[in-house]
C-alpha cells in the first residue's frame, strides 16, 4: 500500500479510478458540468489563474544556499510545515470520500519522478490523469507526494501565512501541499518547480518550453511565456508534437516531461489552432473557466468573461501528429517568443552566444495592463529562463547549462516576435500567425542558413534581409514605422530596460 494512503487512512478511496468514474464523480459532487460533445467543464471560483505571491518551500539544508529565494519564493519552517501536513491529513480524514491517483513526471530513460497525489476534487485527479504519465513503478529516480485540499480553510495567523492559499514544497519530505485554491496549473507546475529544482545536479536543464520535430527527426524547441505561442507554434502541421510546455535537455536528447497539453482557449478556434480546438471539442477533454451556455449547447473561447485564462487538458493521444515516445534528438533550432507589444523588435532575428544567454535571462515579453478604463498600454515584463515563476534556482544555473548545449551542439537561437509592428499596442498592428508560422517553417526547412543578414544597431540584433513568402517590409521594424523619431525612443527606452534588468539578475 503506498506511504500516502497509510498516512490519510481513510476508509473511502477511489485509487486510480478510470475517467469515466472520476467522470461521474465530477457531476455528482457539482465540481463541473458536461459540455455539447462530453466534455469535463469546470469552473474554479476565486482563483482563475496562479497564485504567485503564495508559493512557499520549506527552509532546510538542501534548500537554503540552493532555492533563488529573491525570485518571489516564501520560506516556511520544517515546524510550521509539520503542523500544515497534520491539520490537512486530518482535514482529509474527516471526508466522506477521496481520490488517489499515481502517476509520473519525467522520462525514465533520462529522469523521473513518481507521483502520489490525492484530493477532495474528483475532477483535480481526472486532471492528473491526463497532465501527468502513468507510474512507472520501480523506474524512478525518486517518488514525491502532493496532498491536494482546495477546500482547506487555512487560518493565515496561524501559520504565519500572507493568504488563505498556500502551494509549499519540502524537499525532504518529497512532498507539496496545495490548498486555498482549485486551480489546476498549481498541481501542474508545482511537479515541474520540483523537477527544476533537481535536474541541474544531474546535468538536464529543465525547460519551461514546447517542442516539435520534422519527418527527418530534427527537433526544435519553443521557449515562451504565456500568451506568447508556444503552443500554438509548437503545435503545427506537418510536424509531430513532442509537448507543449516542459521538457528536459540531456546529452540524449529532449524529452517531455508530461502526458498531456494545458492549452489556453482564449480566441480558440478551428481556422487558427485546428490539433488543438479539436483535442479540445471530444468527449472527456476537461476544459477550465470557459463559457458554457447554459443550455450545455455552445462552447464560446471568445468569452472572456470568466477569464482570458480558460484552459483546456487532454492526454497528447488526442493529438494525432505526435511523437509516441516523448522523446527527441538535441534540438537543432531553438526560438524564444517574445510578444513585444512596443512593436520594435523584428519578428526573427538570429541571436549570437552571447545574446542567446542575455535574452535567456531576461525571458522578455510584454503585458498589456491597464492605466485607466479604456485605456491600454504595453508594459515590459521579464521572467528569467521563460519562467522564473516555476524556476527555484538562480538562472545562471540554468543559462550555464543552456550555454553549455548550445556551444557543445551548435544549436542556432531565434528570437522571433510574436507581438507588434509598425507602432505599438493600439497604433501598431499584431503579427499574423501565419507569417510567425511561415518564418518558423522556413527555419525549420534550412531556408534561412545561406541568407544575407543586416545588422540593428539599437539591439544588435541579425535580421534577414529576405524571407520566402513574408512582406520583407516588415522584417526590419522600423522600416514599418511611420514616424521614425517615435520608433527611435520607443526602442532606445526597452533596449535601456534590458540593460537595467540583466544588471539585477547579475547583482
Amino acid at each position: 500500500m503506498s506511504t500516502l494512503l497509510e498516512l490519510v487512512n481513510h476508509t473511502k478511496v477511489y485509487k486510480n479510478a478510470h475517467r469515466s468514474l472520476l467522470m461521474e464523480k465530477t457531476l455528482q459532487k457539482n465540481e463541473g458540468a458536461l459540455g455539447p460533445e462530453g466534455e469535463l467543464v469546470i469552473l474554479t471560483g476565486l482563483h482563475t489563474g496562479r497564485s504567485a505571491n503564495d508559493k512557499y518551500v520549506v527552509m532546510n539544508n538542501l534548500t537554503k544556499n540552493k532555492i533563488w529565494w529573491e525570485n518571489n519564493i516564501n520560506e516556511m519552517s520544517e515546524e510550521v510545515f509539520q503542523e500544515l501536513r497534520t491539520d490537512v491529513v486530518n482535514y482529509f480524514k474527516s471526508q466522506e470520500e477521496l481520490f488517489f491517483t499515481e502517476r509520473s513526471i519525467g522520462s525514465s530513460s533520462s529522469f523521473s519522478l513518481g507521483i502520489e497525489f490525492i484530493s477532495t476534487q474528483a475532477s483535480s485527479a481526472f486532471f492528473t490523469q491526463y497532465m501527468f504519465k502513468p507510474f512507472e513503478g520501480e523506474a524512478h529516480n525518486d517518488d514525491y507526494k502532493i496532498l491536494h485540499a482546495p477546500n482547506f480553510k487555512l487560518d493565515p495567523k496561524k501559520y504565519g501565512t500572507r493568504s488563505k492559499t498556500v502551494i509549499v514544497t519540502c524537499f525532504k519530505e518529497k512532498t507539496t501541499i496545495i490548498v486555498g485554491t482549485m486551480y489546476s496549473g498549481e498541481i501542474k507546475k508545482s511537479m515541474f518547480s520540483i523537477m527544476n529544482f533537481l535536474l541541474p545536479d544531474v546535468g538536464i536543464l529543465p525547460m519551461h518550453s514546447g517542442a516539435n520535430q520534422n519527418a527527418d527527426n530534427e527537433c526544435f524547441v519553443f521557449f515562451g511565456l504565456s500568451g506568447t505561442g508556444k503552443t500554438t507554434l509548437s503545435t503545427d502541421e506537418g510536424l509531430q508534437l513532442i509537448g507543449d510546455d516542459e521538457h528536459g535537455l540531456s546529452d540524449k536528447g529532449i524529452f517531455n516531461f508530461e502526458g498531456g497539453c494545458y492549452a489556453k482557449t482564449y480566441k480558440l478556434s478551428p481556422e487558427t489552432e485546428p490539433s488543438i480546438y479539436q483535442a479540445s471539442n471530444q468527449y472527456s477533454s476537461f476544459l477550465e473557466n470557459v463559457k458554457l451556455a447554459d443550455d450545455r449547447s455552445s462552447i464560446d473561447f471568445f468569452d472572456d468573461g470568466l477569464t482570458e485564462n480558460g484552459r483546456s487538458s487532454y492526454p497528447l493521444s488526442f493529438i494525432e501528429n505526435r511523437v509516441e515516445s516523448g522523446e527527441g534528438s538535441i534540438p537543432k533550432n531553438i526560438f524564444y517568443l517574445s510578444a513585444d507589444a512596443f512593436g520594435v523588435l523584428p519578428p526573427v532575428s538570429l541571436l549570437n552566444a552571447e545574446q542567446s544567454m542575455d535574452f535567456f535571462k531576461l525571458g522578455y515579453s510584454a503585458k498589456l495592463g491597464g492605466t485607466e478604463v479604456g485605456v491600454k498600454t504595453p508594459t515590459a515584463t521579464f521572467s528569467s529562463c521563460f519562467g522564473a515563476p516555476f524556476m527555484l534556482r538562480h538562472p545562471d544555473v540554468y543559462s550555464n547549462l543552456l550555454k553549455e548545449f548550445i556551444t557543445k551542439y551548435k544549436i542556432k537561437v531565434w528570437l522571433i516576435n510574436t507581438g507588434w509592428f509598425g507602432g505599438s499596442y493600439g497604433t501598431g498592428t499584431r503579427f499574423p500567425l501565419k507569417v510567425t508560422r511561415n518564418i518558423i517553417r522556413q527555419i525549420q526547412a534550412d531556408k534561412l542558413t545561406d541568407i544575407e543578414f543586416v545588422n540593428d544597431n539599437i539591439f544588435n540584433l541579425k535580421i534577414p534581409k529576405f524571407i520566402d513568402l513574408v512582406d520583407s517590409s516588415i522584417l526590419d521594424p522600423r522600416n514599418a514605422w511611420e514616424n521614425q523619431e517615435e520608433y527611435l525612443q520607443v526602442a532606445k527606452n526597452l533596449a535601456t530596460s534590458f540593460e537595467v534588468q540583466l544588471k539585477k539578475i547579475k547583482n
